[in-house]
């Protein structure tokens, strides 16, 4: 495991949701303080706000990768078509490893009915979840992509 890897899983297991837990892991490189950092990727977790869309540690590990290679000229569109290319091949490195990239369906969970509350951190919550794996694949795919750029 790398160390991105391991304090994502770490931050995660201290309550964390999983895209605090990933985006927050990279805090070392992104220079983004973790208070800062927790609260820019807050409203991720869980699908976003709990809906069940695209997996949290999937978007903190897409905020991070903006923090790291996004860009700010708006009139290069060429830059954003490379970000977009990063961005969805990463998306799809994860599809490879989850059989998707949204969180419901990750999870299982047929028919979807909201609740804004998070589940309680229980034993048995961390057994019955993939979202530690998921969290530790998200980190080690932006990782990869870090170190192809050095």
């Amino acid at each position: 495991m790398t160390f991105h890897e391991k304090e994502a899983v770490r931050l995660f297991r201290e309550g964390c949701n999983c895209s605090q837990a990933v985006f927050t892991a990279f805090s070392d490189l992104t220079g983004i303080e973790k208070n800062t950092a927790l609260r820019m990727s807050s409203s991720f977790g869980g699908g976003m706000g709990r809906l069940r869309e695209v997996c949290g540690a999937l978007s903190g590990a897409f905020l991070a990768a903006g923090c790291l290679f996004g860009y700010d000229n708006l009139e290069d569109k060429s830059l954003k078509t490379e970000h977009y290319k990063l961005v969805a091949g990463m998306a799809h490195q994860f599809s490879d490893i989850f059989g998707s990239y949204i969180c419901r369906e990750i999870l299982g969970i047929p028919e979807y009915k909201y609740s804004p509350v998070p589940d309680d951190r229980t034993a048995e919550y961390y057994l019955k979840r993939p979202c530690e794996r998921c969290i530790a694949a998200a980190a080690r795919i932006l990782d990869e992509e870090i170190e192809k750029r050095k």
